[in-house]
C-alpha cells in the first residue's frame, strides 16, 4: 500500500482532531475559542500518554470545528432528513454525530474536496470509532447528502 502524500495525511489527522474536538466540546460545552486553543497548543502533533499525534493542517482543522459549530442547525437537518423512520440527530452515539456533521459540513462548504474524499476520509474516521456496519452508514448517508448538495 502506497503512504498518502505529507498534505493528504496532514488533512486526515486535521479531520480526526476535528470530531475529537467536536465530540469534547458537545460532552463538555467548551467554549470554540478555548476548545481551538487547546488543541493548537496541546494537541495537534503531540505527544500524549505515548501516542504522537499526527500534524494537522491546522487551518483545516479550525474551517471544519467552526464551520460545524456555526452551521449546526443546517447540518443536523441535512443528517436527520436522510436517518431512518423513527431515528433522530439524539439516537445516534455522539462520535457517530460528529462524524457526520464534520463530514456533511465538508460536503457543503468545502467544494475544493472531492466528494469521493470527504466521504472515504469520514469512512477512515468512524474506523477509528467503530466496525464495519457503522463504516457502511457514514458511507451511506454522506453519499445521500453528497447527491443533494453536490447535485
Amino acid at each position: 500500500m502506497t503512504q498518502k502524500p505529507a498534505r493528504s495525511r496532514a488533512r486526515s489527522a486535521a479531520r480526526l482532531a476535528a470530531v475529537q474536538a467536536l465530540y469534547q466540546q458537545e460532552m463538555e460545552g467548551t467554549p470554540l475559542v478555548l476548545l481551538l486553543t487547546e488543541f493548537h497548543q496541546h494537541r495537534l502533533g503531540a505527544t500524549i500518554d505515548d501516542v504522537e499525534y499526527a500534524d494537522a493542517e491546522v487551518s483545516f482543522f479550525d474551517d471544519v470545528v467552526k464551520g460545524v459549530d456555526a452551521r449546526r442547525e443546517e447540518l443536523d437537518a441535512l443528517i436527520a432528513a436522510r436517518l431512518a423512520a423513527g431515528w433522530t440527530m439524539d439516537r445516534l452515539d455522539k462520535p457517530m454525530r460528529q462524524i457526520l456533521r464534520a463530514g456533511a459540513y465538508e460536503l457543503l462548504a468545502r467544494p475544493d474536496v472531492s466528494v469521493a474524499t470527504a466521504i472515504s476520509e469520514y469512512v477512515d474516521v468512524a474506523a477509528a470509532f467503530y466496525d464495519k456496519r457503522e463504516k457502511g452508514f457514514v458511507n451511506g448517508l454522506l453519499d445521500a447528502i453528497a447527491k443533494t448538495v453536490r447535485a
